[in-house]
């Protein structure tokens, strides 16, 4: 058997120097003077070093970025002020550790998170170009397989950022959708591969929907699928992939709603390539789930065989043991090596240290 390619999530630990510059970009209003040169360099260094420890298809570490969802709001109109915060459900039954969490976090860089106040559309075009130019340059050096870059869904854009001004749920969706699916094809037309990144459709069942029944949230997550296809509508579902995850934080992860519930909705969605979690101890169970239904032909599965919020680096025979039970039920071929989340989902922000983070890439590489 040949060897499996891999890939990750996405976000990669930020260097110092690219949190300086993101954090100025947030408290003066506009990136600083010297903000392209120092992330064009970064992106460089970080994709040469995913080819250089095995990884087939790289991502620009998301270095442009403050956060995978709240990044919209520097490239579309309606958002201001701030949305509340809204802990898992999980972590309301642990106060004890959620307290613990926030010390954990103390030095990440602010999160803003502002609410939907107007009218949603493009205003900036400008960072996406610059996003695609850095990563298509940096992969061109470096010799790399190929690229991907992330994208928020319209439903994990909705999920963070409340809405103030819309009239309803499904119309602040649907807004969404329709400002995004322009950067949705101008990603895929820069000749990279599009990342959905939508943990709305599980984890949104512990946080946003955490009141509501099971049978609301699995109604909303088949709108948020729908909403979805239609801005993806025109492009090629193998130059599609689409992230689900529970939240990349380390907890109890008690109130997460099984895979075998969501899976029936995450396949309706246009993408053929998915990319959820796998190595975790309250998921790494859940391969079996993958026996019980009827998976189209072209899918491709990319399971998390690291887990995101540990310092453990995993042992390659783990790892090749988490795949080789997904390629015993779809065949090596349609099998990918994955990470469960990012490692930065938030600048100055992770569980794994990032010589962690990339000694475990690495050892995942191997396999």
């Amino acid at each position: 058997m040949s060897k499996f390619l891999t890939t990750h999530v996405g976000s990669l630990p930020r260097p110092d120097c690219v949190c300086d510059v993101l954090q100025a970009r947030e408290e003066e209003g506009g990136p600083p003077d010297d903000f392209e040169a120092v992330v064009a360099r970064e992106v460089k260094a970080i994709v040469a070093r995913q080819v250089a420890i095995g990884i087939d298809y790289v991502s620009d570490g998301e270095f442009s970025k403050i956060g995978y969802a709240n990044y919209v709001k520097d490239r579309l109109t309606g958002f201001s002020g701030d949305s509340p915060r809204v802990p898992g459900a999980d972590l309301d039954d642990f106060p004890g550790f959620l307290k613990m969490l926030a010390r954990w976090r103390e030095g990440a860089l602010p999160r803003p998170t502002p609410c939907c106040t107007g009218p949603v559309a493009v205003k900036d075009r400008d960072q996406l170009k610059a996003d695609t130019a850095r990563l298509k340059a940096a992969v061109e050096a470096a010799g790399a397989r190929g690229g991907f870059i992330n994208a928020a869904s319209p439903g994990v854009i909705a999920l963070f950022q409340a809405n103030e001004y819309y009239p309803d749920r499904s119309t602040y969706l649907a807004a969404l959708a329709e400002a995004m699916k322009e950067e949705y094809r101008a990603i895929v037309e820069a000749g990279f591969f599009l990342q959905i990144d939508c943990p709305d459709l599980d984890m949104g069942r512990h946080t946003t929907f955490k009141h509501d029944d099971e049978a609301t949230f699995l109604k909303s997550a088949h709108e948020q699928v729908e909403v979805l296809n239609a801005a993806l509508d025109g492009l090629p579902p193998e130059r599609l992939r689409i992230h689900i995850c529970w939240g990349n934080y380390e907890g109890p992860h008690t109130r997460d709603i099984g895979l075998e519930k969501v899976l029936p909705v995450l396949l309706k969605a246009r993408p053929a390539i998915l990319l959820f979690e796998a190595a975790n101890p309250r998921h790494a169970h859940e391969w079996r789930v993958f026996q019980e239904v009827e998976l189209p032909d072209d899918r491709i599965l990319v399971p998390g065989v690291i887990d995101s919020t540990s310092n453990y680096v995993e042992h390659p025979e783990l790892v090749a043991e988490r795949l080789m039970k997904f390629a015993d039920i779809v065949g090596p071929e349609r099998v990918m090596a994955g990470s469960d989340c990012g490692f930065g989902t938030f600048a100055g922000d992770g569980l794994v240290e990032a010589e962690v983070c990339f000694a475990k890439l690495e050892a995942r590489s191997r396999v």
